[in-house]
């Protein structure tokens, strides 16, 4: 995605739009409150908190918790259109999967205390800000049927395109959503492959990684020198590992298929540590020209030392050896011995490709792209492990 290089305004949906403006109502104690959303926080502007029914509020599918699920999705299906009541389930089922304790902690609290905060939306029902509390409310709703704490919701509604200071830009959504996310309360925490992906489509909106930093209290009052390095290791841990899984799926032809690395906290097989490591303990070393020569590395050599940590991170599990992490810490070691530096590079010899015969099953069926990756390191674990075993001496 190129970078934008004007403010886009966020399209507006006028059907959805004018059936909010019609069903809001204020409640029987109209309340006010200041939001994040442009200088508003600062100067203290004080806005509306309305009540809108469950059933005109609709999930964003640019949120940031869900931003690995809803980007494997439309690599594989096609773009998810926020409007249609299939692209609102399917969001919601991705909402589900993630952090089911804190979802279960954000229950308890509704259930007891009711709704604290109110969300806030687009003037079209879009939610910026209170998807999961979206989800949980229904969920209590159907539960609780007759209960009205759980009919509508209470909201902060964004100006539209006729209202003072026009519609938000894509970057002033971001820009919300990145101010909220940090606030930890009843809430779920991203996963951290999520907040890569996250952190990377603000910056492509045009929200720098500076700003997004600014927005953590944690950082906002740091001394320039001191705020600087922690820009960068923000980058390091997040930015920088998502380029190497960027390359890593490319080199298999599944730009965007994140869900082949990994599915969330959950997942026992993912991915996004492997990858952590390689970068920091491998990547890092043989990409500076002063370390390389210390390996006895060239510049050529580049390419083929990833193909090799690529293809053990993708045995997931590999038998008899240390975990991927530990070989990754072990790798720039290997290296440096020119023997075992030679069995590393015979691994350059495994194809990463597989027959089309072993691509399908005994129907036909071709078997999906983690189910590939099974019988990819089944056909090749021996050499592999062979290979790093005589390498680790």
């Amino acid at each position: 995605m190129n970078v934008l290089t004007t403010m886009k305004t966020r399209e507006i949906i006028n059907d959805f739009a004018k059936e909010i403006a019609k069903r809001k109502k204020l409640g029987p104690k109209p309340a006010k409150c200041v939001i994040n959303f442009r200088q508003e926080a600062r100067i203290g502007i004080e806005r509306d908190i309305y009540y809108v029914p469950l059933d005109l509020l609709r999930y964003r599918k640019d949120n940031g918790r869900i931003s690995s699920d809803v980007l494997n999705y439309e690599k594989s299906h096609g773009l998810l259109d926020e409007k249609s009541k299939d692209a609102q389930d399917k969001i919601e089922d991705f909402l589900k999967e993630k952090d089911k304790e804190k979802t279960e902690e954000l229950r308890e609290i509704i259930l007891h205390d009711g709704q604290r905060d109110p969300a806030i939306i687009t003037c079209d029902g879009f939610l910026i800000n209170g998807n999961r509390r979206k989800m949980v409310m229904e969920s209590l709703h159907k539960q609780y049927p007759g209960d009205p704490r759980f009919t509508d919701m209470k909201v902060v509604i964004l100006p539209g395109e006729e209202d003072e200071g026009g519609s938000p830009t894509l970057l002033e959504i971001e820009q919300i959503e990145n101010r909220y996310q940090l606030q930890s309360e009843g809430k779920a925490e991203y996963y951290a492959f999520d907040r890569a992906i996250s952190i990377r489509r603000k910056k492509e909106c045009g929200m720098t990684v500076e700003e997004q930093l600014r927005d953590d209290p944690r950082y906002a009052a740091l001394e320039p020198k001191k705020f600087k390095k922690e820009v960068d290791k923000y980058k390091k841990e997040y930015l920088a590992p998502l380029e190497c899984i960027d390359r890593y799926l490319a080199s298999l032809n599944r730009e965007g298929l994140y869900s082949t690395v990994s599915t969330g906290l959950g997942d026992p097989e993912g991915r996004w540590q492997a990858f952590r490591d390689y970068y920091h303990f491998v990547y890092q070393k043989i990409a500076d020209e002063k370390t390389r020569l210390k390996l006895g590395i060239h510049e050529h050599d580049i390419g083929k030392i990833e193909d090799i940590a690529f293809k053990i991170v993708r045995m997931r599990k590999i038998a008899d050896l240390p975990k991927v992490h530990m070989i990754m810490r072990q790798l720039p070691k290997w290296l440096a011995n020119g023997d075992s530096r030679d069995e590393l590079f015979a691994l350059n010899g495994v194809d990463v490709e597989l027959g089309a015969e072993e691509k399908v099953d005994a129907k036909g069926h071709e078997y999906h792209e983690r189910e590939l990756d099974l019988i990819w390191a089944r056909k090749n674990a021996t050499k592999i492990i062979r290979h790093v075993k005589e390498a680790s001496g």
